[in-house]
């Protein structure tokens, strides 16, 4: 009787190799993961870009026409009363009414126009509203409305 005994396993090469091979396609699996967190962000931050736009719009959208007599400066917009408040509005970061930041990192700016939609015949005037809520360079939402003194 023979008694031989054959030992199954891996040499030193095949278990290099196969570390290296394990390695690049977990590096690639990675790659892959990373780069679609990295983009799962943006839907978040338009989500955040078009609520702030929403918000803003209609915080101008429910004040009277006409002129009244409050002015803002700023960031502080509790003393606006009436849409041409609005006309030159710039801030950064995003603030409450009374001028507290909320939100860093953001930029908000609202620009009233005198505007025309046919009612010149009646007499009625009207204003176009913009606002643009901007992230960075590239990431910015603006919202258009109109506004008509009709119910002044």
């Amino acid at each position: 009787m023979s008694n031989k005994h054959h030992q199954s396993g891996m040499t030193l090469i095949e278990l290099i190799v196969a570390i290296v091979i394990i390695a690049v396609g977990l590096a690639g699996v990675l790659s892959v993961f990373n780069t679609n967190v990295r983009a799962s962000a943006d839907p978040m931050v338009q989500k955040q870009l078009l609520a702030i736009a929403e918000g803003m719009l209609d915080e101008v959208m429910l004040l009277p026409y006409t002129a009244g007599t409050g002015t803002g400066t700023g960031c502080v917009r509790e003393a606006f009363d009436d849409i041409g408040d609005f006309a030159a509005y710039n801030s950064q970061p995003i603030c409450d009414l009374e001028g507290n930041t909320i939100l860093s990192g953001y930029s908000v700016s609202v620009a009233v126009d005198d505007a025309t939609l046919g009612m010149e015949l009646t007499g009625e005037t009207s204003k176009k509203i913009t606002v643009t809520v901007q992230r960075n360079a590239n990431e910015s939402v603006s919202l258009i409305s109109w506004r008509t003194g009709w119910a002044q």
